[in-house]
């Protein structure tokens, strides 16, 4: 081998080289394992070869990396005069969530109520027998402490039916006046159809102080009716029973959609149900150590999926957790 004809074919080969894939073909043709220089280097024998071919080996490696340096500058200066970006364009705006419908619910519930001078208290979501049944005059043998309606933990802790134990919990803890309302998941052993779920949302609120009246619990049911499906709304209320009021009540607003003359929403009655609600029962005041003599109280439970159904006329409880985008992002 012809040390220094080697070394002028290489130079050229590297210099000549227009793209980095040209280098690195020229780079293993000449300095590779099986190049012409690096057998020779195996090969041997006297100290003063060895110094020529190392010196030639390193001449050629010193070549090609100056030549990947120029071709990498002449390729970068290439892409930046290929690839220009307009710096003064608007970039592409980051698509945003938002709250899910149920939240959304929620929070102006809570606004209505933050209006009016209430507190927004949040309970546990397991509780103790003592504060969702006894407390709320549901005894033993109660329809709703069946198994087959609750669900319970052990013997004496269950998933909350309802946000009432916050309501026992807020009397036990300070004397009147109290002024709270209630939010959250409930459970409820319940066979998943298209109005019922195992998980769902309800509102409790609870005034208890002198002299509250059925007029108090009318005025506040209104005022909440008008500020989630509109000003016009009527308040409508019929005799029913809860353990826990007395007298107990079923309140509905008059029909946002036909406005009293009967539609499907309404199911032609002109009204629509809100939920429960009735004066505090004196044995509740009592269980939590208020005096009925001295002050009594209204108590109501909505459901926030009701609301929600109700206001945009969906079909299907289902359609709220079944995490369908093109449901979800009309709200």
């Amino acid at each position: 081998m012809d040390p220094q004809a080697l070394e002028n074919e290489a130079k050229s080969a590297i210099s000549g080289a227009k793209t980095s894939a040209e280098l690195d073909d020229a780079r293993v043709r000449y300095l590779g394992r099986k190049s012409e220089l690096k057998q020779a280097l195996r090969e041997v024998r006297d100290a003063e070869s060895g110094r020529v071919l190392n010196t030639l080996r390193e001449g050629l490696e010193q070549a090609v990396a100056e030549r990947e340096s120029a071709l990498s500058a002449s390729e970068l200066e290439q892409r930046l005069g290929e690839e220009q970006v307009d710096v003064t364009l608007p970039g592409e705006a980051t698509p945003r969530g938002h709250l899910h419908l149920i939240s959304e619910i929620r929070r102006e519930v809570e606004d209505v109520f933050i209006g009016l001078g209430y507190q927004v208290v949040d309970g546990d979501e397991v509780e103790d027998t003592w504060h969702l049944f006894d407390a709320l005059n549901m005894p033993a043998g109660h329809v709703t402490r069946s198994p087959l309606h609750t669900l319970f933990l052990n013997a004496d802790v269950v998933l909350r039916t309802e946000t009432s134990p916050s309501q026992i919990r807020v009397m036990e803890a300070q004397e009147p006046p109290v002024y709270i309302i209630s939010l959250g998941r409930t459970y409820r052993r319940d066979t998943v159809d298209a109005t019922h779920s195992p998980m769902f949302h309800q509102v409790e609120g609870l005034a208890v102080d002198e002299n509250i009246t059925l007029a108090d619990l009318k005025g506040t049911l209104l005022h909440l009716a008008r500020a989630l499906f509109g000003e016009d709304r009527r308040v409508r209320f019929v005799t029913d029973f809860f353990p826990f009021t007395e007298p107990s009540l079923g309140a509905a607003v008059s029909c946002f959609l036909c406005d009293g003359s009967g539609c499907s929403v309404c199911k032609e009655t002109g009204w629509i149900e809100m939920g429960g609600s009735g004066l505090v029962d004196p044995n509740v005041l009592r269980n939590v150590g208020y005096d009925p003599e001295k002050v009594s109280g209204f108590a109501f439970g909505l459901g926030l999926e009701r609301i929600a159904m109700l206001r945009h006329g969906i079909p299907d409880i289902r359609m709220f957790w079944e995490n369908d985008l093109r449901f979800l992002r009309q709200f």
